[in-house]
């Protein structure tokens, strides 16, 4: 019975061990030069073959206040990635273009590099490690 009750107590100490093991981090995103409070702000978290051609493995919104807004992507596996973030001031869940093809709402993506033309992977990317990630995204 000893035996039993023994194996039990390391069976049940190393799964809360395991439990407690953290391998994904969170990713904290904060952008506070959103240009008004109308609309929301939508952003996403990409993988080289998810970026630029349609939703990230994860996309989150936010509401503005006082032309700022705080993201948190959860889970996030290590790897390489690019975020996304967009402010759908009329909320309909895209990006709106002017006649010449030149965004009307503002936008902006992790690396805060802003050239002309389509953005692409390798400007925005960045690397998920073991700890958790703060970052800044420009508009």
């Amino acid at each position: 019975m000893k035996t039993v009750t023994l194996a039990l107590s390391f069976l049940f100490v190393s799964i809360i061990a395991v439990a407690q093991e953290k391998n994904n981090v969170d990713i904290t995103v904060t952008i506070d030069n959103v240009t008004s409070d109308e609309g929301k702000v939508l952003a996403s978290l990409h993988t080289a073959e998810t970026f630029m051609k349609g939703p990230g493995i994860q996309n989150l919104e936010s509401t503005i206040e006082n032309g700022k807004i705080i993201l948190k992507f959860n889970n996030v596996a290590p790897g390489t990635y690019a975020i996304m973030a967009l402010h759908d001031a009329n909320e309909n869940n895209r990006m709106d273009y002017q006649s010449n093809g030149m965004p009307k709402e503002s936008y902006g993506m992790s690396g805060n590099e802003m050239t002309m033309g389509p953005p692409d992977f390798k400007s925005a990317q960045f690397t998920v490690g073991d700890e958790d990630l703060e970052m800044n995204i420009r508009f």
